[in-house]
């Protein structure tokens, strides 16, 4: 099993990466990891900082998503109330009454 870095060595080691023009085989191996393992760790570090960045909505994106909820409810009641007119109608339409 290999052995379990740090997470201060991980973070340090993503730095420099992103920090410097070197290639992640030169970065490795200045660090003594292999290119796969820094790879790895790149790769959760892009999926954490993207999770991370997702779920911070701006007041106004907040805002205009509450806007469009109480559109789409309102809009949900009124074609109900439509269709609840149209099956009344239709029955008083209907022959023998």
């Amino acid at each position: 099993m290999p052995k379990a870095f740090p997470n201060e060595f991980r973070e340090d080691v993503i730095r420099v990466f992103k920090e410097s023009d070197a290639s992640v085989a030169q970065v490795a191996k200045d660090f003594g990891i292999s290119p796969s393992c820094l790879k790895r760790w790149l790769t959760i570090d892009e999926r954490r900082s993207a999770s991370a960045a997702s779920p911070a909505r701006t007041s106004s994106e907040s805002e205009a998503l509450r806007e469009a909820n109480k559109r789409i409810k309102l809009l949900e009641q009124e074609n109900e109330v439509l269709r609840r007119a149209a099956a009344y109608l239709s029955q008083a339409h209907l022959p023998g009454k």
